[in-house]
């Protein structure tokens, strides 16, 4: 068994060249699932990553607030506390707040992440 405590994890900014607007993210490290790392991320409203896919899956679950998730075939979906985004392996997504409120997921990440140009 291994246990991060969340405590002593510090709340960073996220890589502004991969991300729009304001986010923060507080890393709760490698899990005990293979390739996994799981990040608590806060983004202001509008903020959003850029597009990505992660190469095994990414796991997004709603705390608190608003947000969006898009696809590359167009479509865009609006999240919340308790809705749960599965990306499957390679799908290039984005995900962030909505434009006039914040939100805060877990994200489950699975694999390396390949990050492309911004959300037009």
């Amino acid at each position: 068994m291994h246990i991060s405590r969340s405590s002593s994890a510090g709340l960073e900014p996220m890589e502004s060249e991969n991300f729009d607007g304001a986010a923060r993210r507080r890393d709760l490290g490698a899990t005990e699932a293979p390739n996994c790392r799981a990040l608590v991320v806060s983004f202001e409203p509008g903020a959003r990553t850029h597009w990505h896919a992660h190469r095994e899956g990414q796991l997004i679950y709603g705390l608190e607030g608003s947000g969006r998730v898009g696809v590359r075939s167009g479509e865009t979906v609006e999240i919340g506390p308790g809705d749960l985004v599965h990306a499957p392996p390679g799908e290039e997504h984005w995900h962030g707040a909505a434009e006039d409120r914040g939100l805060t997921h877990l994200a489950l990440s699975f694999g390396e992440t390949d990050w492309f140009e911004a959300v037009e």
